[in-house]
């Protein structure tokens, strides 16, 4: 258990982040996967709007500390060679 006040302070920080950042997470697996569901249901054009729509999510997700720059690169990118496929 924390001793000092700074420990403790950044003990309620870390909770409060983790809640933000886990809604965060959250809502990017829920674009990505109408995403997928768009793929295996064969429509292009509604899976590149889906795809359009989940970008700037996940990429906001890059830039508040919720997900690494590679991992959301790599998740756009293998979901646009996928729609890029049908």
């Amino acid at each position: 258990m924390a001793h000092t006040n700074s420990a403790k302070k950044r003990i309620r920080q870390n909770a409060r982040r983790r809640n933000i950042n886990r809604a965060r997470v959250s809502r990017i697996r829920t674009f990505v996967k109408k995403v997928e569901m768009a793929i295996s249901s064969g429509d292009r054009e509604t899976a590149s709007a889906a795809l359009r729509a989940a970008q700037p999510e996940v990429m906001r997700g890059v830039t508040k500390g919720a997900l690494h720059r590679n991992t959301a690169a790599r998740k756009i990118s293998r979901l646009a060679r996928r729609i890029n496929a049908l």
